[in-house]
C-alpha cells in the first residue's frame, strides 16, 4: 500500500467520524449512547475510592493543583488532561464498564476525555452525544480493521485504539477541520500504548486512563497548530505496521454503510472481564435450569476460544484483580450463585472461601477453535450425569428498553451508597434527558463531589 493510498484510509476513517451529526444519529444510536453514559459515570462513581484511584489523585493531581475540570464521585478538581486520566483509570477500575467485539472498552477512554473538555468548552448535552458516536465510530472502525493482529501481537485495544477515539471525540467536540484532524490522529497513534501483560494488575485501567488523556492532550495540540503524520495508521512504520503485523482488513470501512457502531455496545452485568461473561452465565443456567448440585460435581469444563487462555485464564488468582480474570475461579462462581454482580465479591476473602477453593480446582479449560471469543460451553460430570450449557454474550441487546431498566438497577447498585439514592436517581434520570431537558452542568455537578443530599 502506497503512502497515498495509506493517508486515503486514514482520511477515510476520519471523513466518517467528522461527518456525524445528532440530528442524523437514529433514535437507538442514541439511546444506547446514553446507556453508555449512565454505565460510565456508574462504574466511575463506584471506583472512585479504588486504591488506583487514590494513588493518582495523591501522586499525580494533588501536586498540581488544577481547577479546570472535575473529578467523578469526588470533591477534588483538577487540570483538564489529569481529569481525564484520574477519570479513566476510575472507570475501569473494576472493569465493569462497556464493552465492544470491535475493539474492548470504547466508552471508558473516550468519555472521561470528552467530560473534562465539555466542562471546560460549555458544551450541551447533544454535542457530548454526537462527539461520543464519532469517538466510539472511530475507534471501533479501527478495531475492525486492525484488531485480530493487534490483540493477537499482546496489545489492549482499550488503550491503544482508545487513544483514537478520544482524539476523534474531542477533535468533533472542537469542531476541527479535516487537516486538524489527521494530526489529531497522528498524534493519538504516536501516543497510543498498552500491552495484556498488565491484566490482572493497577496498569490495566491506568490503559484507559493514559487512553483518554493522550487523546485529549492530541485533539487541543492539533487545534493548536501542532503537527503530526497525518497518514498514522497505514503509512510506513506507522501504526498499523507496527501494531497490527499484517495488512489491515479495509473492507471494514465499507462494511454496514449506515450503521453506527456505538449500537453494537455490550454492557456488563458481572463485575469481572467480559471473555468470562459467558461461562459465568452458562454456570449459572446449569444450575438454575438443571439443579446442578456444586457439591456433588466431579469434574467442570469449561471450552471457549484459545485466544481467551492469553487474557483471562488465571490459573489460581490470588487477588481479586487476578479473580477478575479467572475462566476457572468465575465459573465457580456462578454454580455457587455468588453475585458476580457485586464488586465486592472480587476479593481475597472470596478467594479463600473453601467451597471456591474446591469447585475452582475441578475446572479445566480447553480450547475450542469453533467457538467465538464471546462463547463458551460448560460441562459438568457428577453422580446423577452429565449437563451442558451453550452461551454467546457478543449479541447486542434488541430490546433497548429493558437494557436501559437493567443497566439503571447496575447504576444505582454501584453509585447509592456514595452518592445517597436521592442524587444517585437525580443524576440517572438527568443522564436520561442529557440530550433533552436536562443539561450537561447539570450531569456534571451531580457527578462530581461524594457528599450525599
Amino acid at each position: 500500500m502506497t503512502e497515498s493510498d495509506a493517508r486515503g484510509l486514514t482520511r477515510a476513517l476520519v471523513r466518517r467520524a467528522r461527518s456525524i451529526r445528532y440530528e442524523e444519529i437514529p433514535d437507538e444510536a442514541r439511546e444506547v449512547a446514553r446507556h453508555c453514559l449512565l454505565d460510565f459515570l456508574g462504574c466511575a462513581i463506584a471506583g472512585a475510592d479504588d486504591p488506583l484511584t487514590e494513588i493518582l489523585v495523591r501522586e499525580v493531581a494533588n501536586g498540581e493543583a488544577g481547577t479546570q475540570a472535575g473529578l467523578i464521585g469526588r470533591t477534588e478538581r483538577a487540570t483538564l488532561q489529569t481529569a481525564a486520566l484520574v477519570n479513566g483509570a476510575a472507570g475501569h477500575a473494576l472493569d465493569f464498564d462497556d464493552t465492544h467485539t470491535a475493539m474492548g472498552h470504547p466508552s471508558v477512554p473516550v468519555l472521561p476525555a470528552l467530560l473534562a473538555l465539555a466542562e471546560s468548552t460549555g458544551a450541551n448535552g447533544r454535542e457530548l452525544l454526537a462527539a461520543l458516536v464519532a469517538g466510539v465510530e472511530l475507534e471501533c472502525r479501527l478495531g475492525l480493521l486492525v484488531l485480530a493482529d493487534h490483540y493477537a501481537a499482546g496489545f489492549h485495544s482499550t488503550g491503544t485504539l482508545g487513544t483514537f477515539g478520544a482524539a476523534a471525540a474531542c477533535a468533533h467536540l472542537l469542531g476541527l477541520d479535516e487537516r486538524e484532524w489527521l494530526h489529531a490522529m497522528g498524534l493519538a497513534g504516536t501516543q497510543a500504548a498498552g500491552v495484556k501483560s498488565s491484566f490482572g494488575t493497577m496498569a490495566k485501567p491506568l490503559h484507559a486512563g493514559r487512553a483518554a488523556s493522550a487523546g485529549l492532550l492530541a485533539a487541543t495540540l492539533a487545534r493548536g497548530g501542532f503537527t503530526a503524520q497525518p497518514a498514522i495508521l497505514e503509512v510506513a512504520q506507522g501504526f498499523a505496521s507496527t501494531h497490527a503485523c499484517g495488512e489491515p482488513s479495509v473492507d471494514a470501512l465499507e462494511a454496514q454503510p449506515g450503521h453506527l457502531l456505538i449500537r453494537d455496545t455490550l454492557f456488563k452485568y458481572h463485575a469481572a472481564c467480559y471473555l468470562t461473561h459467558a461461562a459465568i452465565e452458562a454456570a449459572r443456567m446449569l444450575r438454575a435450569d438443571h439443579g446442578v448440585d456444586p457439591e456433588k460435581i466431579t469434574g467442570i469444563e469449561v471450552q471457549v476460544n484459545p485466544t481467551l487462555l492469553g487474557v483471562c485464564n488465571i490459573e489460581t488468582p490470588s487477588t481479586g484483580l487476578e479473580l477478575k480474570f479467572s475462566l476457572r475461579a468465575t465459573t465457580a462462581m456462578g454454580l455457587l450463585c455468588l453475585d458476580t454482580q457485586d464488586p465486592a465479591r472480587y476479593s481475597e476473602a472470596t478467594l479463600a472461601d473453601p467451597r471456591l477453593v474446591a469447585l475452582r480446582d475441578r475446572v479445566r479449560v480447553t480450547p475450542e477453535p469453533e467457538l467465538t471469543a464471546t462463547q463458551a460451553r460448560v460441562r459438568v460430570e457428577g453422580p446423577a450425569g452429565a449437563g451442558e450449557e451453550l452461551v454467546d454474550t457478543g449479541i447486542p441487546a434488541v430490546d433497548l428498553a429493558d437494557q436501559g431498566k437493567r443497566l439503571r438497577g447496575k447504576f444505582q447498585l454501584l453509585t447509592s451508597a456514595r452518592l445517597g439514592s436521592e442524587r444517585s436517581e437525580a443524576l440517572a434520570d438527568a443522564v436520561g434527558c442529557i440530550d433533552r431537558d436536562a443539561s450537561l452542568a447539570d450531569v456534571l455537578r451531580l457527578s462530581c463531589g461524594s457528599g450525599k443530599t
